[in-house]
C-alpha cells in the first residue's frame, strides 16, 4: 500500500513540474521579440506596420484558436493535445530561426498556434488534477510564466549582441525550453487517464451572464497588460525619463506583478469568494492610470502601482476559469471563450491606445481610455468574483 502511495505522489510531483516547465514556456517566445524589433525591422526590411504585425499576430491566433481547442482535447484527449502544441511550439521557434520575413511570420503564427492550446488546457487540468488546490497551482505557474517572460525581454538584447547570429539566436535559444517541455510532458501522454468526461462534448457557454463577466475581467486585464508593455516606455520617455530608465520602468513592472502574483493564493484561502480582491486589485490599475494620467513625472510609483495590480489581476483572471467552474470540462470551455474574447481585446488594445496618441498628439485620451476600462474592470470583478457557470454539453463524438 505504501509503495503504491509513493507511486501515486511521484505521479503527482511530475505531473506538477510538467504543468509548471509547459508554463514557462506560453511566454518567452513572444516578450523577448519586442526589444528586438527595432533589428528585427532593419535587417529584414520591414515598415513599421508589417513589423508590428510580429507583436499582434499571436494574439490573433489565440483569439481564433482558443475556441476550438475544448473539441480538440475532447476527441484526441488533453494530454496528447498539449503534447502536440508543445511539438507546433518547438517547430515555430525552429522556423523562425530561418532569418527571413517568412521564417518570421510563419515560425511565429505557428509559436502563437502551440501557445493558444496551452493557454486554455492548463486551467482545465489544474481543475481536473488538483481540484481544491486551483489558486496555489494557478499563482505558481502564473509566476513561473511572468517570471521567464520578464527575463526573455531583459536579456534579448544582451544575448543578440553576444551570440553568433545575433537577433534569431537570440530568438531561436527558447528551443531547448520547449524541447525540454516535449520530453517531461510525454509521460502524461502516456499515463492511463479516467474517460469519465472524455465522453462529453464541451460547448461555450456563450449563454451564461456569468461566464461573459469573466470573459470581460480576463479582456480587460488582458488589455490592460499588453497595452503597459507595448507603451510604458514611450509614455514615461515623453514626461522627460530616458531611454534606459524606460526600459528599466518596464522591468519593474513585471517584477512587482511575478512578486505579487506569489501573494494571491494566501489571500484566496482566506476569502470566502473574490469579489473584493479582484475589486481592489482592479482599483489599483486604476490608481495606476490616473497617476500616470496626472502625475507622469512619479512614473517609478505608477510603474510599480501597476504591477500589485496586473499581477494580482492576471492571478484571479486564471483562477476564475477553474474556480467558476463546476467540472474541468467547463473549466476548459469557459478558458476557450474567455480567452479568445480576451485576447482579441488584447491584439486590438495597443493600436487604440497608439492610434488615440497619434490623433490627439499626448497620452491624455490614451490614459483616459485605460482609466475608463479599469474602471469597467472593477464593476466586472464583483460579478466574475463568485457563483459558478453552470455545465453546458451535448453527446459524445
Amino acid at each position: 500500500m505504501s509503495k503504491v502511495w509513493v507511486v501515486e505522489r511521484s505521479g503527482r510531483a511530475l505531473l506538477v513540474w510538467g504543468l509548471l516547465v509547459v508554463a514557462a514556456n506560453l511566454r518567452p517566445s513572444l516578450t523577448g521579440v519586442g526589444p528586438l524589433l527595432d533589428r528585427v525591422q532593419a535587417d529584414l526590411g520591414l515598415s513599421p506596420a508589417v513589423a508590428g504585425l510580429v507583436s499582434a499576430l499571436p494574439l490573433l491566433a489565440f483569439a481564433a484558436i482558443s475556441p476550438v481547442v475544448p473539441r480538440l482535447a475532447a476527441r484526441w484527449g488533453p494530454e496528447r493535445l498539449l503534447w502536440g502544441a508543445l511539438v507546433v511550439l518547438t517547430l515555430g521557434i525552429a522556423v523562425r530561426w530561418v532569418p527571413t520575413a517568412a521564417g518570421l511570420f510563419g515560425g511565429t503564427a505557428l509559436i502563437g498556434a502551440g501557445v493558444a492550446v496551452g493557454n486554455v488546457l492548463l486551467p482545465s487540468l489544474i481543475k481536473r488534477d488538483f481540484p481544491t488546490k486551483v489558486g496555489l497551482l494557478t499563482s505558481a505557474y502564473a509566476t513561473v510564466m511572468g517570471a521567464v517572460a520578464a527575463v526573455a525581454s531583459g536579456v534579448a538584447v544582451p544575448l543578440s549582441q553576444v551570440a553568433p547570429g545575433g537577433w534569431v539566436s537570440a530568438l531561436g535559444c527558447w528551443i531547448v525550453f520547449a524541447l525540454v517541455a516535449v520530453v517531461l510532458w510525454l509521460p502524461q501522454v502516456r499515463a492511463p487517464r479516467p474517460d469519465t468526461e472524455a465522453t462529453r462534448r464541451p460547448r461555450l457557454p456563450w449563454r451564461s451572464g456569468l461566464a461573459w463577466a469573466v470573459t470581460a475581467f480576463m479582456g480587460l486585464q488582458s488589455l490592460g497588460f499588453y497595452v503597459t508593455v507595448t507603451w510604458l516606455p514611450q509614455v514615461v520617455q515623453d514626461s522627460g525619463v530616458s531611454a534606459v530608465a524606460a526600459g528599466w520602468l518596464l522591468f519593474v513592472f513585471q517584477a512587482v506583478a511575478v512578486l505579487t502574483s506569489l501573494a494571491v493564493p494566501a489571500v484566496l484561502r482566506r476569502a470566502r469568494d473574490q469579489r473584493a480582491v479582484a475589486a481592489v486589485s482592479s482599483a489599483v490599475l486604476l490608481t495606476g492610470y490616473l497617476g500616470l494620467l496626472v502625475a507622469p513625472e512619479w512614473a517609478l510609483l505608477w510603474s510599480v502601482v501597476l504591477g500589485l495590480g496586473g499581477g494580482a489581476c492576471l492571478v484571479l483572471a486564471l483562477a476564475f476559469l477553474g474556480l467558476r467552474a463546476p467540472d474541468a470540462t467547463t473549466a476548459g470551455a469557459l478558458s476557450a471563450m474567455a480567452q479568445s474574447i480576451g485576447y482579441l481585446l488584447a491584439a486590438v488594445g495597443p493600436v487604440v491606445f497608439g492610434l488615440l496618441h497619434s490623433v490627439g498628439s499626448g497620452w491624455g485620451a490614451p490614459l483616459a481610455l485605460m482609466c475608463a476600462a479599469a474602471a469597467g474592470q472593477v464593476f466586472v470583478a464583483i460579478v466574475a468574483g463568485r457563483g459558478t457557470v453552470r455545465a453546458q454539453s451535448s453527446m459524445a463524438w
